[in-house]
């Protein structure tokens, strides 16, 4: 039960970390904020909190599938949280 745990911990991680590094560009920002939302402050934070996020997802793939099988596991993991966010955006996020 622990493998599943791991897998989830790292897809919702990664999913965190796409939606921090979007929202640390001025665009997705002010989109999601407003425009005259203060960016230049949150920005750094964003940036360091989706790299973060990213590390404890390859770490989470690593440590379920070992050193070599992990970077496989967490390409595949990237790639479900990156379709997860896109649909997300165009299904869920209502147009303005």
């Amino acid at each position: 039960m622990t493998g599943v745990w791991l897998i989830l911990a790292a897809l919702a991680s990664a999913l965190g970390a796409f939606c921090a590094l979007s929202l640390a560009m001025e665009r997705h920002f002010g989109d999601v904020l407003g425009r005259r939302a203060d960016l230049a402050r949150w920005q750094p934070r964003l940036r360091a909190a989706g790299v973060a996020l990213l590390a404890l997802s390859l770490w989470a793939c690593i440590a379920h599938q070992g050193a070599t099988q992990g970077w496989v596991l967490w390409l595949g993991v990237l790639t479900a949280a990156a379709l997860a966010q896109v649909l997300a955006l165009a299904y869920a996020w209502p147009r303005r």
